[in-house]
């Protein structure tokens, strides 16, 4: 039985559709922000069904390289012709050579990588990984955030999104992030734990620990025998100016957790990384922990090409010199603006966190920052802090678009305050 075609380009009925057979509230966010429908993307630009250019500084970190990298998109072009999906029961040479890829730039010693689709399924194999060795008690941090499949729930601290799906796993316990002191406690009265957290939490508002701080981490699960697994999904692959957050103290975890960035912005992809002791249960039993499309062909050539641009470009260069200074600029024009809407403005790289006074002015700073086209990101876990996370490619027109946009948003949020 067939119905009237859907006109895809007419907002109305795309809203509708999204209304019965999608999601209500996803409807009514989007009317609220008076957004159009994205349709297409290049480069740092996205352009809605009327052919208006947005500037593209949201995405949840997933656009370093911008949108429709030529290099990673005509890989995975290349790849859909050949072989896009495999049996999963033949060697699939397209994994190798990501595997390669992804191995080159890790730490030393995080050599056997795990491929999957999302960076909630990276936490869901790290745990089970824990697991496998006996780690079944979890220290996370208050603030951090893992995604919300259930295990991966189970340790993002915010009550909001657990309690509707309770009783969750067990053995969990919160410490408050940058305490060491906290982490040793709980490791005292708990050695045989994993410790999962972020080297800078992005959805608690783009917190920075203290100096020394993952450093303490590491050392403190060594000595107490415990496994310390790195969330970098939304950090790594030189979003913070650095190839890893952990490097600005040297420190290497036991599983690395690596996503967002790592598609390219093209094909969702993310992966474990691990040593090839700790790697030992998967390794051996090839069946014990699998995804039909974890590792996909498309996927691991999105993932080879974007290592490679990243290296090739100077990506993580770029994004350290560009965020310091993109930092400099928005605290200057904050510091001129009248009234104190905004608190703080902090950030690593182009991981940029814009604290607000209270929730309201931060909605009222993202909804401006749509009105001037910029398109950008609230934090899950602060309703305070929006975030900035642009592609290293920004021209200078792009910075000053930025700019103005900001500094017209700032202000129309003091007005209303």
């Amino acid at each position: 039985m067939t119905g009237p075609a859907l006109n895809l380009g007419d907002r109305n009925q795309v809203l509708a559709v999204y209304r019965r057979h999608l999601s209500k509230g996803r409807a009514s966010l989007v009317q609220l922000l008076g957004a159009p429908m994205e349709v297409s993307s290049s480069g740092t630009r996205v352009t809605d069904s009327q052919g208006i250019e947005y500037l593209s500084c949201g995405g949840y970190g997933v656009f370093l390289l911008g949108h429709c990298h030529p290099s990673v998109t005509d890989a995975v072009v290349r790849q859909v012709r050949r072989h896009p999906l495999a049996t999963r029961l033949l060697l699939e040479p397209s994994a190798a050579g990501a595997a390669t890829a992804l191995a080159r730039v890790t730490p030393a010693g995080l050599d056997r990588a795990h491929f999957v689709n999302s960076g909630a399924e990276a936490v869901e194999t790290a745990l089970k990984l824990a697991r496998a060795h006996g780690k079944r008690t979890v220290i996370t941090t208050a603030g951090g955030y893992h995604g919300k499949t259930l295990g991966a729930l189970s340790i993002t601290a915010n009550r909001l999104y657990q309690v509707p799906f309770e009783p969750l796993l067990p053995d969990v316990h919160e410490v408050p992030y940058g305490d060491a002191s906290a982490l040793e406690a709980a490791l005292d009265a708990c050695p045989e734990s994993c410790v999962v957290l972020e080297p800078l939490q992005g959805e608690a508002g783009v917190v920075i620990p203290p100096a020394c701080y993952l450093r303490e981490v590491r050392q403190l699960c060594s000595r107490y025998g415990a496994f310390m697994i790195l969330d970098e999904v939304q950090t790594g692959l030189g979003r913070t100016g650095r190839w890893w957050a952990a490097q600005r103290e040297d420190v290497v975890p036991d599983m690395l957790l690596v996503g967002k960035g790592l598609s390219g912005g093209v094909v969702p992809v993310a992966a474990l990384t691990t040593t090839t002791e700790l790697y030992k249960p998967f390794s051996s039993d090839p069946y014990l922990h699998t995804s039909t499309f974890g590792g996909s062909p498309i996927a691991m050539a999105a993932a080879q090409a974007t290592i490679e641009v990243i290296e090739s470009e100077g990506i993580v260069e770029l994004t350290r010199e560009l965020g310091t200074d993109l930092l400099r600029q928005l605290r200057s024009i904050a510091a001129r603006c009248p009234g104190n809407a905004i608190t703080e403005i902090r950030g690593s790289g182009l991981l940029i966190g814009i604290e607000f006074r209270d929730s309201g002015s931060a909605t009222e700073f993202l909804l401006g920052m749509v009105q001037q086209r910029v398109l950008v990101n609230h934090c899950l876990n602060s309703q305070r802090v929006v975030r900035l996370t642009p592609p290293a490619s920004l021209s200078r027109d792009d910075v000053s678009w930025l700019l103005d946009a900001f500094e017209k948003a700032v202000l129309s949020t003091t007005d209303r305050i």
